[in-house]
């Protein structure tokens, strides 16, 4: 039998529903009269999703925060949420005062109420969580244009290097595997920049399944070529990967979990754009440029190679 990966079975599941029309995006929207409605759904899983070493409460935290990045990169902010819990029959009370505390101080932290949900008895810890939010307009996948510059919120591979750390017991800088299995244990959305600085991008999608994945998907959409001439790393992530004979590349563009968004926007609103990340104290990094063409493109020393999508995919051998 021919496994199938995630984007297959989801384009089964939307045609047996109806939906032959449907386009991949970060969230789902629909009206309520004239109110555009905007929901977005995640599931974490203690078995796939949390580390060994990983709090309860820094776990719920996370579930929230994997829904909480998709509205930063569509520039809306959430305002109710719904949560499912399945718990394990014999879990105590004080896993559940943890996991009531991560999910009480992420809903302050982003400023929305959670409404109650449903709790139901498993083998495993699975968070379900829902987060509702209304706009007039959301940021597409779609909608990058010949000649804008594509950015990216905060550097990439130190989650990809938190769990080489945290999984396959990697070696690295007492400060620098601090710093990265803390990007995978608490990383952090960057909604206020997504919600002030919507109206100047083109294009946007959460980064949390690879960057490779998610820069392919959005020049697919958009029917562009993607030219990366900045590789968004720092010079410790290299040192890290060099050290553990991991190539560096693979920590930056395919690992995944930063819970940051890429965006493209028009030369002419670079100097705002740049301003507007000082001010909320959110890194961005030029990566490149939007051409006419297909596919994503890493440039060097005046040579291009193919950035294929070897990001995160469920279901994928």
């Amino acid at each position: 039998m021919t496994a199938l990966d995630e984007s297959a079975i989801i384009k089964n599941l939307h045609k047996k529903v109806g939906n032959k029309k449907f386009v991949s995006e970060d969230v789902e929207i629909f009206k309520v009269g004239k109110t555009k409605i905007i929901v977005k759904i995640d599931t974490f899983v203690e078995s796939t999703d949390m580390p060994s070493k990983m709090k309860i409460s820094d776990a719920a935290r996370k579930s929230i925060v994997a829904c909480v990045s998709d509205f930063a990169a569509k520039g809306v902010r959430p305002q109710y949420g719904i949560i499912s819990l399945n718990l394990p029959k014999m879990i105590s009370r004080s896993k559940i005062n943890e996991i009531s505390n991560g999910f009480s101080h992420a809903s302050k932290e982003f400023k929305f109420k959670i409404l109650g949900g449903d709790t139901n008895e498993g083998k495993e810890i699975v968070f379900t969580v829902s987060l509702f939010g209304t706009t007039d307009k959301i940021v597409k996948r779609r909608g990058a244009k010949i000649g804008d510059i594509i950015f990216v919120t905060g550097p990439f591979g130190y989650t990809a290097s938190g769990l080489e750390i945290l999984l396959r017991k990697k070696k690295g800088k007492k400060t620098f595997v601090k710093k990265a299995i803390s990007s995978v244990f608490r990383p952090t959305p960057r909604l206020d920049f997504g919600v002030s600085n919507k109206k100047y991008f083109t294009s946007t999608m959460d980064s949390s399944d690879g960057l490779s994945t998610t820069l392919n998907e959005m020049a697919s959409q958009s029917n562009c070529k993607f030219i990366i001439n900045n590789i968004p790393d720092r010079y410790e992530i290299s040192e890290f990967a060099k050290s553990n004979k991991i190539e560096p590349n693979k920590l930056v563009f395919h690992g995944g979990e930063e819970y940051e968004f890429v965006f493209t926007a028009s030369k002419k609103y670079k100097a705002i754009i740049e301003k507007n990340a000082t001010s909320l104290k959110t890194p961005i990094i030029e990566i490149g440029y939007v051409t006419k063409g297909k596919g994503v493109f890493v440039q060097k020393r005046g040579k291009f190679s193919s950035l294929k999508d070897f990001g995160w995919h469920h279901f994928r051998k």
